[in-house]
């Protein structure tokens, strides 16, 4: 893997440190900033008067963003470098924290969203790969580590820190993209005075066209993984995207800390998980995460009903612990059984899975608001996710009996 320091350079450069712990922050920037929306788009519903239908897309547009931009410019930063696809994504991501900052109504939160996703989906492989790569030689497993815990624990923190905002303050939104844009900037600031770790190489007009491929000697590990990931990133929609106005709505809280932390938990239990389970044998992880998807949704379920908030939140953990473990071992488990040059196809199909789920399936339950209710919707929405991850549990159970899964 090239380094940084392997690079040559004809001006003065960030230490490797210093640039990974640098691009670390850069990237969590980011991911601070999808994690705030959690908590901000009820107040958005609030302030702007829109109805729950509209929050549950304004939430998954994300998703539409991301993918896009994921699938075609996921692969850019290999030929053209990374610098430039990294200040193209965060300048992307300043016109984003622009839109939220100013803007007046559903269509600027959208717009924002879209822009949002864009960057997020454009950035995400490149910052990864460029953290790993500026980390010192021995070192390599902490930019692996960093890389991991700037997505999801960024999600989690921008969460828990925007429903303190809003608590504590009146003008919460303007304070947290403030904080974002000048964030933002010193990102882009430390990734341009940092050194380019990758030769320019020809195929940049080739790799933005996407693709997506599960070759045969993949697909019945693809088919039985495949349920589980849809299930735990409908969990985690519904704890970026449905949990803050649950607690308005149907345990009648308005702490916009409450929301913050319903935000929070799943994605920094899943943090923890990530790093954690490292050393867990992947079908090992695969199986934990079925399960306690499946705890942590039913959790979920108990706490609406009952109605506790407590039970709920802790579903909400379980569910995190589902979604780090199953997630993980989804891809663990499919790589090693395609050769490299497949490897980024398969990838590719695993995401399309996971942001379908992430966004589709909330819109629809925000249109089933209407005629059902707050609670029965949220309630099927859930019992979906149990369903799916049940299926997985049986394809694999097939699996393993025809000694299809790989070894540890």
């Amino acid at each position: 893997m090239p380094t940084a320091d392997a690079i040559p350079a004809g001006r003065r450069q960030l230490p490797s440190g210093v640039a990974m712990v640098g691009t670390a922050v850069a990237f969590m920037s980011l991911y601070l900033g999808a994690g705030a929306l959690t908590p901000l788009l009820v107040t958005y519903e609030q302030a702007f008067d829109f109805t729950p239908a509209m929050l549950t897309v304004a939430f998954a547009v994300y998703a539409i963003g991301f993918l896009v931009a994921a699938l075609t410019l996921g692969a850019l930063s290999d030929h053209v470098g990374r610098r430039p696809v990294l200040i193209a994504a965060l300048i992307v991501q300043l016109v984003s924290n622009t839109l939220f900052l100013v803007g007046t109504d559903v269509e600027w939160v959208i717009a924002g969203r879209i822009v949002q996703g864009v960057a997020s989906g454009a950035a995400t492989s490149a910052f990864t790969a460029a953290i790993v790569e500026f980390a010192p030689n021995g070192r390599k497993r902490l930019g692996t580590i960093l890389a991991g815990i700037s997505l999801t624990g960024g999600l989690a923190l921008g969460s828990l820190l925007a429903g303190l905002a809003i608590q504590l303050t009146s003008a919460a939104n303007t304070i947290i993209f403030t904080v974002l844009i000048v964030l933002t900037t010193l990102g882009g600031i430390t990734v341009f005075a940092s050194g380019e770790t990758v030769t320019r190489s020809p195929g940049a007009v080739r790799s933005l066209i996407p693709r997506i491929s599960v070759p045969a000697a993949a697909r019945r590990e693809f088919y039985s993984s495949a349920p589980v990931v849809a299930a735990v990133w409908m969990l985690a929609g519904l704890s970026g995207g449905l949990a803050p106005n649950i607690v308005r709505s149907v345990f009648h809280l308005e702490s916009a800390f409450v929301g913050g932390f319903a935000g929070f938990i799943a994605p920094a239990v899943a943090t923890a998980v990530g790093l954690l389970f490292a050393a867990v044998p992947s079908p090992t992880a695969m199986s934990i995460g079925i399960f306690t998807s499946v705890l942590g949704a039913g959790a979920i379920i108990g706490g609406i009903l009952a109605p506790s908030l407590a039970l709920m939140i802790a579903g909400q953990a379980i569910a995190g612990v589902g979604f780090g473990s199953a997630f993980t071992a989804a891809l663990q488990l499919l790589i090693p059984q395609v050769a490299p040059g497949g490897r980024a196809a398969v990838v590719a199909a695993v995401y399309v899975v996971a942001y379908t789920a992430f966004g589709v399936p909330i819109v629809v339950e925000g249109q089933l608001v209407a005629p059902l209710g707050e609670i029965p919707a949220v309630v099927g929405y859930t019992v979906l996710t149990i369903l799916l991850a049940l299926v997985s549990l049986v394809a694999r159970t097939r699996l393993a009996r025809r000694g299809r899964t790989p070894r540890p």
